[in-house]
């Protein structure tokens, strides 16, 4: 079993369109949207805001200096630090030199004062409206925080239990909230991570649709019929192979990109909790449980999604027609989404990839057995069930038809 495991994984890697593809997606999620995002899209010191491709390439040295920056604020966020933060920011902003209030995070800091102080907006003004609110106004932070979160669920049509359920979440949630820089682990939960999906779907697709079809393609099912191996034998490697490559790809993912997050951004700030990056998230977690979370998505989305992919490989006998559905069950279910009602939306989000790891930010709920589960729960269970529930099927029709 073990030989014809490496001889199949070997033969896996040996597809010039697999090494292509791992090349690409190492390109463009590693190289691309970490290691140059981190040094000059994302990070890098800006003269203007025109693009960010305009930004200098000097990332590692600017994300220092704004967490050095931050360091003077990183206690309890009452409304006295609040008031220092954007009386620093108004201060910074009226010199007219962008390198001066880039180094505030005026990003979250617009965010909060949007969200909890609304009535203050002035719809005339040109300019974002951290530069020209009164800081004295902005009292009772945590107050309007918890009745923020209520009229929003309230505007969802998210009342009775279903509001209680996120209410009583709240109430876990530390107070007061310790503010670190936010903008790094923004970046990480509520961008790259779960942007890594849709890539990773598509380079598993590449590597995995010809898994079974594949042997028609290449014309070696004769050969495989004199095997004194049985077909249930061999499609179970096949499996084993799809799965080891999956993980294999998934590690390059991962291990690459915590390594380029440790190395711009360190270690700093990983307590820090949650609702620093949406100030009305309800769960009661720090930003390092988040990215474990998303990555234990990651994961297990891929393994649903390479089960599935299986299948759709063990259905046709061209490796284009099974590359092209496997992409499908991605991409028609984004493209039909917006159309559909929002029951409809939230069952689509249970497919692999289509959904999102950033749901923990969210108060999306599943109603099932007369219970409310938070969404985040079903969102890891739901695709590697769907790809467990595939094999079978695959290994038998893959079986079935290769007798013919």
């Amino acid at each position: 079993m073990m030989e014809l495991l490496r001889l199949e994984h070997k033969k896996l890697w040996h597809k010039r369109s697999v090494q292509i593809g791992v090349l690409f997606c190492f390109l463009y999620v590693i190289i691309f949207g970490n290691l140059l995002s981190y040094q000059w899209f994302t990070f890098g010191s800006a003269d203007d805001f025109t693009s960010s491709f305009g930004n200098h390439f000097d990332g590692y040295t600017n994300i220092r200096k704004k967490q050095e920056y931050a360091k003077q604020w990183e206690r309890d966020l009452t409304d006295e630090t609040l008031q220092a933060m954007v009386r620093d920011y108004q201060k910074r902003a009226g010199s007219n030199d962008i390198s001066e209030y880039e180094m505030t995070d005026w990003e979250a800091l617009n965010a909060w004062v949007q969200t909890l102080w609304p009535e203050l907006e002035e719809t005339d003004q040109p300019y974002i409206m951290l530069s020209y609110v009164d800081p004295s106004q902005l009292t009772g932070f945590e107050e309007r925080r918890e009745k923020a979160l209520e009229n929003f669920l309230d505007m969802n049509g998210q009342t009775g239990e279903e509001k209680e359920y996120f209410l009583n979440m709240n109430t876990k949630v530390d107070t007061p909230l310790q503010y670190r820089w936010t903008k790094g682990w923004t970046f990480v939960t509520a961008d790259f991570v779960s942007q890594c999906g849709v890539v990773l779907g598509i380079f598993l697709a590449i590597g995995i649709a010809p898994m079974f079809c594949g042997e028609w393609h290449d014309h070696t099912k004769a050969l495989i019929a004199t095997t004194k191996n049985g077909w249930k034998k061999i499609a179970g490697v096949k499996v084993m192979a799809a799965f080891l490559f999956t993980l294999e790809l998934y590690g390059i993912i991962t291990v690459s990109s915590v390594f380029l997050q440790i190395l711009f951004l360190g270690t700093e700030g990983w307590d820090m909790p949650i609702q620093c990056i949406k100030i009305l998230a309800a769960a009661p977690w720090n930003v390092l449980q988040a990215e474990i979370y998303e990555y234990i998505y990651l994961l297990l989305a891929a393994l649903g999604y390479t089960g599935i992919v299986l299948l759709c490989s063990a259905l046709t006998k061209s490796n284009y027609v099974s590359l092209l559905i496997s992409l499908a069950i991605i991409f028609m279910p984004m493209a039909v989404s917006q159309f559909l009602p929002l029951w409809g939306q939230r069952l689509l989000d249970l497919i692999p990839f289509v959904g999102s790891s950033t749901d923990i930010f969210r108060t999306n709920t599943y109603p099932l057995f007369g219970l409310r589960i938070w969404s985040p729960y079903l969102l890891i269970t739901a695709p590697i069930s769907l790809g467990l529930i595939s094999l079978p099927f695959a290994v038998y029709l893959w079986s079935k038809r290769a007798r013919i």
